[in-house]
């Protein structure tokens, strides 16, 4: 098996595949490289680390490391730290043994390749000389012999004439002459030429090119077999590391197994033991001669101071009702309007995010049938193009449908956070339910309550009875409220209309003033005057704070 005798008419192929080689081999150099700093990187993050978790001297930390988990926490950073050492040691073996020996190899490569197809096309070029020699004998060889027999033809045709002198006769004769030598000389000039070609030839064909590809052929091989023995080294050096990262593993669970949770409860008790005693009994004091008041009186006064207290925090506790509120069994909405309105919000938000995908994945299918419709168009020999209308209509009809129900959960998101303003605004929508004693209009509002937010929620009884007796109590605390300070001012981003109970409407470009940041629910409490103030939406304002207001 010889490239010289194989693919002697493959010059062009086999410097196409010698690149090919060179080309992996400077791959699979840029790949040791990325491996080299990618242990680096990763040694650099656990020293990182294990210096992050280190105990600081002369702090309460270092008092901690007397217990023995603790301790064995600090073997463990520690053996992190010779852990990180054997990746660098990776890195290193790996840039010294493969990456810098392999550049330099690909250096050498080059060169030698480049040194045996500079011969190839020189021994090329001289085969060409000598072919287009041999076919510029040839023609003159031909050329000579015509007008040779042309010169032949001429005299003759004046010997025979006898108008003709016999000096024109003479004349034509040595022209005869003249041409036929040349015929000869060409004739000869040709066969040495050919002959001369033809031993060009066969030392091309049979020493010359198969020695070069010969020479090609085992610098190949040794290429080979050189990417060979780097991927041995390449596991070879890993496999050095193996025996001292399994000494440090061993280390961290020698660490572990140290922990004596009998010694680590011990040094709890020396540290934190006050050596008192536990008290002894109390004993009874007797105060009941010097009372005046009836048990009974006593008994009326306490039933009576108690209810209040009740009552109170009973209003107070009006501003809270979703954790008094029960679930309805069955099937969940479509809208969850079974959920609180937060959960209900992330529920909606995340059935939005997902049709979002689909609808995007659809269109991005819709493009790539577009783009193959038209390379048909373009191309009718890869393909019929209407055979694509079907499967484009469906995705069509598939974006549709999917937009349509996106439409509708983001309508029933936008209602959502319509009615989602900050706590303390929920709080006196809610006790604003109940602004009358008459017990008709409180089981009214009992009754919307029941169906509100999305009429799948009802409350127990004994909170309907509190929200009668309570609600003047509660809406009093709401209405002597001091104006809350502006805290800051904001631009609206785009226009909002407010058309649930205590949001305001804002138009695109105004400047307000800020009485109340986000308190994580997505709303924003501002003021336009001091009559009218309200929620936005966060996301429809940019808020800027006083500096003293931040500190504060």
């Amino acid at each position: 098996m010889s490239w010289g005798t194989e693919l002697w008419d493959q010059f062009d192929n086999l410097e196409k595949h010698t690149q090919w080689g060179i080309d992996i081999l400077e791959k699979y150099i840029k790949f040791v490289k990325e491996r080299t700093e990618i242990e680096l990187s990763y040694a650099k993050q656990l020293r990182n680390l294990a210096k992050k978790y280190q105990p600081k001297k002369n702090s309460k930390e270092e008092e901690e490391y007397r217990y023995t988990a603790c301790k064995a926490f600090l073997s463990t950073l520690n053996e992190m730290n010779d852990y990180a050492g054997q990746h660098e040691v990776i890195s290193e073996n790996m840039t010294s043994n493969i990456t810098v020996e392999l550049a330099r190899y690909v250096q050498e490569l080059k060169q030698e390749r480049k040194s045996y197809f500079h011969d190839g096309r020189k021994a090329q070029q001289h085969i060409e000389i000598c072919w287009k020699q041999l076919e510029s004998s040839k023609r003159r060889f031909e050329r000579d012999c015509k007008e040779a027999d042309r010169a032949q033809q001429y005299f003759e045709k004046m010997d025979a004439d006898i108008n003709v002198t016999k000096a024109d006769v003479e004349k034509a004769r040595q022209q005869a002459q003249v041409r036929h030598q040349m015929a000869e000389d060409s004739k000869a000039d040709y066969s040495s030429i050919l002959q001369k070609f033809n031993h060009e030839q066969h030392e091309y064909y049979h020493t010359h090119i198969p020695n070069i590809f010969q020479k090609i052929q085992e610098m190949e091989e040794r290429r080979i077999v050189r990417i060979g023995d780097s991927m041995k080294t390449y596991a070879e050096v890993d496999r050095q590391v193996i025996p001292i990262i399994g000494k440090c593993l061993d280390e961290i669970v020698k660490a572990a197994e140290s922990i004596d949770q009998k010694n680590d409860s011990q040094l709890v008790i020396e540290a934190y033991k006050s050596g008192f005693e536990p008290p002894g009994d109390i004993e009874f004091e007797d105060y009941t001669q010097p009372m005046k008041r009836t048990v009974s009186d006593n008994s009326l006064s306490n039933s009576r101071g108690e209810g209040k207290p009740e009552l109170k925090f009973g209003g107070k506790s009006k501003g809270k009702l979703w954790p008094f509120i029960k679930k309805n069994k069955g099937a969940t909405p479509e809208d969850f309007s079974n959920l609180p309105p937060e959960q209900r919000r992330k529920k909606l938000q995340q059935k939005v995010d997902e049709l979002n995908k689909e609808i995007q994945k659809e269109m991005d299918q819709r493009d790539a049938i577009t783009k193959m419709k038209d390379v048909y168009l373009k191309n009718p020999q890869m393909g019929d193009p209407a055979s694509l209308d079907h499967k484009l209509t469906e995705v069509s009809q598939n974006i549709e449908k999917l937009r349509l129900e996106s439409q509708k959960f983001e309508a029933w998101l936008a209602e959502v956070e319509g009615r989602l303003p900050a706590r303390s605004e929920q709080a006196r929508r809610q006790s604003g339910m109940f602004d009358t004693q008459n017990p008709a209009t409180v089981n009214n509002c009992a009754q919307d309550r029941e169906s509100s937010p999305d009429g799948s929620y009802t409350e127990e009884q004994s909170q309907e009875g509190e929200g009668k007796v309570l609600a003047t109590d509660f809406d009093d605390e709401f209405d002597e409220e001091e104006p809350l300070p502006a805290i800051g001012t904001c631009k609206a981003l785009y226009t909002f209309e407010g058309q649930n109970e205590g949001t305001i409407s804002v138009v695109e470009g105004e400047t307000l003033y800020v009485i109340e940041e986000d308190k994580g629910d997505g709303w924003t409490r501002i003021r336009r005057n001091e009559d009218e103030e309200g929620y936005v939406p966060t996301s429809y304002v940019e808020v800027y704070l006083d500096k003293n207001a931040k500190d504060s």
